[in-house]
């Protein structure tokens, strides 16, 4: 399989999203799209504040890249086909897809797979292997992209997980507007 990988970050940075589904790999949108606040806006549980102040969980950036992989799309029913972690395989050696990770000891306790384009990081997918190591990868990578100054954090597609975290809604044409403002910044994400 050849991949081309400007046209791929090209579809990501109008706004379209690769997912797999029985029919094969495509290109999606949505009406609305999901952000994590990258402001006061974002929140947390308290009892997770607990486990951050015990320390439990280091943090690591691309440590295990396949594994974080391999953990996103380890489920009963998932949209990461053989061929899409191949594209995220290779958009990690080219420096566009990136994991940040917990860890504990020497095992990988939760992570979170995703693309980073200028000034906006797509969270393409979250795991944990060890209660709490997806939170808290969760936190730590909110306070991360607010050091390197991050316009944006797309999550795509709203669930009650991430509404504990504070994500929201806005429109396509809302959400459009805030991804060219994002493209224009220059961030590094590691």
């Amino acid at each position: 399989m050849e991949i081309n990988i400007p046209s791929i970050i090209e579809g990501y940075s109008q706004g379209y999203f690769l997912m797999s589904d029985d029919d094969g790999l495509d290109w999606y949108s949505s009406r609305q799209r999901t952000l994590i606040p990258l402001d006061d806006r974002f929140r947390y549980p308290k009892s997770l504040q607990r486990v951050l102040n015990q320390e439990r969980f280091s943090v690591a950036i691309d440590r295990d890249f396949k594994a974080v992989c391999e953990g996103c799309a380890d489920r009963d029913t998932t949209w990461i086909s053989e061929e899409l972690l191949e594209i995220y395989l290779a958009l990690h050696q080219a420096g566009w897809a990136h994991s940040f990770e917990t860890w504990q000891g020497d095992r990988l306790a939760g992570g979170i797979l995703g693309i980073s384009i200028k000034g906006v990081f797509i969270g393409e997918s979250m795991f944990y292997h060890i209660t709490e190591g997806s939170k808290v990868a969760m936190v730590k990578l909110v306070e991360h992209l607010r050091t390197r100054q991050y316009v944006m954090f797309d999550a795509q597609l709203q669930n009650p997980h991430l509404e504990r975290f504070g994500s929201y809604v806005i429109s396509s044409a809302k959400y459009k507007s805030l991804l060219h403002r994002a493209i224009m910044q220059d961030c590094d994400f590691v």
